[in-house]
């Protein structure tokens, strides 16, 4: 099976490893979201292996379209998931960071540095709180990473027509208020390509998600 992920440029020029995991064909699809990752599970695992991050540990978060976001701190040995939080921050050097989305956008923030990194998933809820801005503040506060010293870059998500906001120009919005000078926007509508991606509005539920991964040189 040839695993569908991209890699966005501006983050392929700093020292990070990174991936946007979309469409996995032959797949079956359920409007329940744990049975969707069980299914996809193991292609995504396939994914981390073939960028060099299967043997780190995999840190993901339970979304819930808020505005939380937590920190990683050195972990057990196996893998981990935060409840309740919508962001991941970290500068720990053995794990892997991932988010999903069906129509949210997945926000990558890179140190160009390599000091620190932070995944965020920023739907329409989630914009509103501000949940991209909490996860700037949060690596100013915790590893002293100036915005300035940050990379954003937003993964392919729902857009007008399709949607009724776009919330996308929102979330580059907040990233320039926040003093980041570098934001990159894939530009990419789910709903308009359901060869290449999964979207839970155009699909009315019954779909999958995509998964970004990020994780330290």
């Amino acid at each position: 099976m040839q695993l569908p992920f991209e890699k966005f440029p501006a983050l392929e020029r700093v020292s990070c490893r990174h991936a946007f995991v979309g469409r996995v064909r032959g797949i079956e699809l359920s409007h329940d979201k744990a049975v969707v990752l069980e299914n996809l599970d193991q292609v995504h695992r396939q994914a981390r292996q073939l960028l060099g991050l299967g043997d780190r540990k995999f840190i993901t978060v339970r979304q819930v379209h808020g505005d939380k976001i937590a920190r990683v701190y050195s972990v057990s040995a196996t893998d981990h998931c935060f409840e309740g939080c919508d962001g991941l921050i970290n500068n720990q050097r053995d794990v892997c960071l991932g988010v999903y989305v069906a129509d949210c956008c997945a926000v990558y923030l890179v140190d160009r540095n390599a000091r620190a990194i932070g995944l965020v998933h920023s739907g329409k809820k989630g914009t509103a709180l501000g949940v991209v801005r909490n996860a700037i503040e949060s690596m100013r506060q915790e590893f002293g990473i100036a915005s300035g010293d940050l990379i954003a870059q937003l993964s392919p998500c729902i857009r007008p027509p399709h949607y009724e906001i776009d919330f996308a120009a929102e979330i580059v919005r907040q990233c320039r208020d926040a003093g980041i000078h570098e934001i990159f926007d894939s530009g990419v509508c789910t709903a308009c390509d359901l060869d290449h991606y999964y979207s839970y509005r155009a699909e009315q539920g019954r779909t999958g998600r995509m998964l970004a991964l990020l994780a330290l040189p």
